[in-house]
């Protein structure tokens, strides 16, 4: 039953994060020069676009982090914290199916 719960979680998260990446791409797209927007607000595009990016890879990572729990989901090492090789709790898998490591390994 929790496996079950778990991939659907995890397939679930993935294809939130699949869309909130293509949100990010979009947004990421350089500012055209010939737009007629001010140099102030060309600067304020400019940041807004360098934390678009900054956001753009977290959302990647965290789809390469679900993607290898789904492939690990049903082996022994499934939800199996990397640093200290202790069982990672159910409710914090559900929470975050992305995790890799306990609480206590993840500060």
């Amino acid at each position: 039953m929790e496996n079950q719960e778990l991939r659907q979680k995890i397939n679930s998260e993935i294809a939130k994060t699949e869309q909130l990446i293509i949100t990010y791409q979009e947004m990421t797209k350089p500012v055209a020069l010939d737009d007629s927007i001010g140099r102030v607000s060309r600067m304020d595009a400019i940041n807004n676009n360098s934390v678009t990016a900054s956001a753009l890879r977290q959302a990647e990572d965290k789809l390469g982090k679900l993607k290898y729990m789904l492939s690990k989901l049903g082996s022994d090492d499934f939800g199996i914290c990397l640093k200290c090789k202790t069982p990672i709790p159910i409710g914090r898998l559900l929470i975050r199916p992305e995790s890799l490591y306990c609480v206590k390994c993840a500060k």
